[in-house]
């Protein structure tokens, strides 16, 4: 089950926090999680995913993705990941692009299953900085939908 997004700003930023419920162990989510092959499939308005890095997903893998949200522009970012440690927290830092929204991912053994703890947190800048307010209730809405999706193909697996 997703909690509702916590919604807090931050003076320097803003801060989006949601906790899910995977019935999975937390290897198989972490897994899933960190494969690029797997992202626009759970996060959906991925138009394309390009792993930059060769090898296994690590510590300093990078991934260029382009992004069509509901209504808006393409754009595009290159992600990186920051911290790496399986199968307990991986953080996605933006590298490039025009949302410097970086995201954590936690994962704690629950029961047979996973719970999940997402924090997306970043400074707006310029006009966007104004905007903070909705664009916390976009991206927390947004983040649910494809934290249900990532829940949804890992359970079915």
């Amino acid at each position: 089950m997703l909690s509702a997004g916590l919604l807090r700003s931050v003076t320097h930023g803003m801060r989006v926090t949601q906790t899910f419920f995977v019935n999975r162990p937390p290897e198989i989510v972490f897994d899933y999680l960190t494969n690029p092959s797997n992202l626009a499939d759970w996060q959906t308005s991925k138009t394309s995913v390009e792993q930059l890095t060769e090898g296994p997903p690590r510590l300093g893998t990078r991934v260029r993705e382009r992004t069509k949200l509901r209504g808006g522009r393409e754009f595009e970012q290159v992600v990186e990941l920051t911290e790496f440690d399986r199968p307990r927290r991986v953080l996605v830092h933006i590298v490039e692009g025009p949302y410097p929204i970086d995201g954590t991912w936690s994962f704690e053994p629950d029961g047979d299953g996973t719970q999940v703890r997402f924090v997306a947190e970043g400074a707006l800048h310029g006009a966007m900085r104004v905007l903070q307010p909705i664009v916390e209730r976009i991206l927390a809405r947004q983040m649910s939908g494809y934290h249900r999706n990532l829940r949804r193909n890992v359970e079915i697996g």
